[in-house]
């Protein structure tokens, strides 16, 4: 799987990217990450890339020609999309992610300031939100939907059986993971339920059913 991101602060991403889950990834070659500096296509000595909106109002848009020229300069693969992190998009669940696992390649459109010149969204094939509120820039999404979609693939996690008992991964939407533990047994006078420490397997299988309802 290929990610790409568009992003006028990359650095913001790097070290996110180059360790744990993802860093393991890259270095399996299960996925590439690589992240676009958007002001490498801006104008001028400044290579500014945004402007006052028209019509007035508060802030900086990002301009639609250095998102354009940024965007067509990533090389595409067969099975690809382009999307957009727009608080108006559709809200990020875990379903989206194993719809969106299944791509060859997924690039990433992150805004700034106050937003970005509407006329991007001719060029995306989905608006998508990570949830109903406001972050400064898209980095922080981008970088959730793809760790989201990545440890979906195979060879990502250290188990795969591991993905199946997650939080989400039921059929359901509603499905949580049952509660774990591990040692010490006892804390604080809190303890490990008996259950678990009993061995008898089918019994605990029962509990951690009850467990995730």
């Amino acid at each position: 799987m290929r990610y790409d991101v568009i992003t006028l602060f990359p650095d913001i991403l790097t070290n996110y990217f180059t360790t744990s889950i993802l860093g393991r990834a890259q270095e399996k070659k299960i996925i590439k990450i690589t992240t676009h500096d958007l002001r490498a296509f801006g104008h001028g000595k400044r290579k500014n890339v945004d402007d006052a909106p028209y019509g007035g109002g508060p802030g900086m848009i990002l301009q639609i020609e250095p998102l354009y020229k940024c965007l067509k300069s990533i090389k595409r693969v067969k099975k690809s999309k382009v999307i957009l992190l727009d608080p108006a998009g559709k809200q990020f669940n875990q379903k989206m992610a194993q719809r969106l696992s299944k791509q060859d390649q997924l690039i990433f459109i992150c805004g700034r300031y106050e937003g970005f010149d509407a006329r991007i969204t001719k060029f995306v094939d989905e608006k998508i939100s990570l949830g109903p509120f406001v972050l400064s820039g898209g980095e922080l999404a981008a970088a959730a939907m793809i760790e989201a979609t990545a440890r979906l693939l195979p060879g990502v996690l250290g188990s795969a059986e591991s993905i199946s008992y997650e939080t989400f991964s039921g059929q359901e939407s509603e499905v949580v993971e049952h509660p774990q533990y591990t040692r010490p047994e006892v804390f604080l006078g809190s303890r490990v339920p008996k259950i678990l420490l009993s061995g008898d397997h089918q019994k605990i299988k029962t509990w951690r059913e009850k467990k995730r309802k």
